[in-house]
């Protein structure tokens, strides 16, 4: 697929390495999010990280927090976006790259767009809620004013690994 209209990236195997548009930046990046995760995990939440990234720089940090804040809008994307906008002391986050372990929702799909964040980077797809290309493609849409390319598939099994064993431990499965 073209980036403009979203790219599945190709996997090279176990170690995922980056190809057909993703770099070592984006792989460094993606890691970022996936240690997010790890923290979201390690305080009870769904393994969910992201990053915003501006000019090479971590601008905007988030992992789940949606049992720990009570709140349905916790979600890493949200969180790394305010932080982001903080940051910025802007809600446009233009030039801005987010990072995310999975695919990300309708609600956060929205924020990104109304945030205008240039391009999104997600490891795994997500089948019951992913509105980045799985069930729709909202930041494609053209009754939108605003567009955001995206990418799909960076260190896609060991993203999907944090969710899956995550939801394994949970129900007590070996």
């Amino acid at each position: 697929m073209d980036v403009s209209t979203g790219e599945q990236l190709k996997r090279k195997g176990p170690g995922d390495e980056p190809g057909n548009g993703a770099d070592a930046e984006d792989e460094r990046w993606m890691r970022e999010a996936i240690r997010l995760a790890r923290e979201a995990e390690r305080i009870g939440e769904v393994p969910i990280g992201a990053v915003v990234v501006r000019n090479g720089q971590a601008i905007g940090r988030g992992y789940n927090r949606r049992e720990t804040d009570k709140d349905p809008t916790a979600h890493a994307e949200m969180i790394a976006i305010r932080e982001a906008s903080e940051a910025l002391g802007a809600w446009r986050l233009l030039g801005c790259t987010l990072y995310v372990t999975l695919e990300p929702c309708p609600m956060c799909a929205g924020a990104i767009l109304q945030a205008r964040v240039e391009r999104v980077v997600y490891g795994a797809p997500d089948p019951k809620a992913g509105c980045v290309g799985t069930l729709m493609d909202l930041l494609q849409d053209p009754r939108f004013n605003h567009r955001a390319a995206w990418q799909s598939g960076l260190l896609q099994e060991e993203c999907a690994e944090l969710l899956t064993g995550f939801f394994r431990r949970l129900r007590g499965k070996p």
